[in-house]
């Protein structure tokens, strides 16, 4: 019986030591920060001094050897146009070479007969843009009949870059700093800053004719226009 009392006991002063143990601070709400979110656009408009472009040679035949025959003597003839006009070896790549049966039919709707189509384009990198148009005149007098994806570019954007995120930079402190006067409030540090470029490139979309046919006159009138760089700049601000 003894032994019983000493463990009641101890349960006892357990159970008071730990009521008078000490009670759980609450830690304070943490600072609700104000803040004004802005964007800023920075844009810098430069002259493209490069061009990409899709030539190609699209042949038929009745039989796939004869098609083949045909349109690897054009394609020849189109390269060597193309190198002949300032066009590097290394700035000219294959990026296309299919072909295909596409059946012939007659007025009834039957199957007529069988054609191959084959086609051969070649991925060109134009870096003299004032001799663009005599190279796409060389090129389809050499036998190229299709032409597209005209893309213009600068060889070199990076320091355009650089000035068009400073220019969207000083566009968001300058609208941060009207919106907190107008609001008659001061503005603290940045919390958070973004950015995206965006820089769309302007296209010429076309068909060039061809089948060997000469141009006479002017050369192919190409307009390369402007590039635009934009970037966009999300900044967050503290305010007072």
């Amino acid at each position: 019986m003894r032994t019983k009392t000493f463990v009641f006991a101890g349960l006892a002063l357990a159970l008071l030591l730990s009521a008078c143990g000490s009670t759980t601070i609450q830690q304070a709400a943490p600072e609700n920060i104000r803040t004004l979110n802005v964007n800023g656009l920075g844009q810098v408009y430069l002259t493209p001094d490069i061009a990409y472009i899709y030539i190609g040679v699209h042949s038929e035949g009745g039989n796939a050897a004869d098609a083949v025959e045909e349109n690897k003597t054009q394609t020849n003839a189109v390269i060597a146009a193309l190198k002949e006009a300032g066009v590097e070896e290394k700035d000219i790549r294959t990026t296309n070479f299919s072909i295909w049966p596409s059946q012939q039919y007659g007025p009834d709707g039957t199957v007529s007969g069988t054609v191959y189509m084959v086609d051969n384009t070649v991925y060109v990198v134009v870096r003299n843009l004032d001799g663009l148009g005599d190279l796409l005149d060389s090129a389809i007098a050499a036998g190229a009949n299709s032409i597209n994806s005209i893309q213009f570019d600068l060889a070199e954007k990076t320091e355009a870059v650089k000035e068009a995120r400073a220019k969207a930079v000083e566009d968001a402190r300058r609208q941060a700093k009207e919106l907190a006067d107008a609001a008659e409030l001061s503005l603290g540090d940045v919390q958070n800053i973004s950015f995206f470029d965006n820089s769309p490139y302007p296209y010429y979309e076309g068909k060039g004719g061809g089948g060997g046919a000469a141009y006479g006159g002017e050369a192919v009138p190409i307009q390369p226009g402007q590039l635009t760089i934009s970037v966009t700049v999300n900044i967050v601000y503290q305010i007072k």
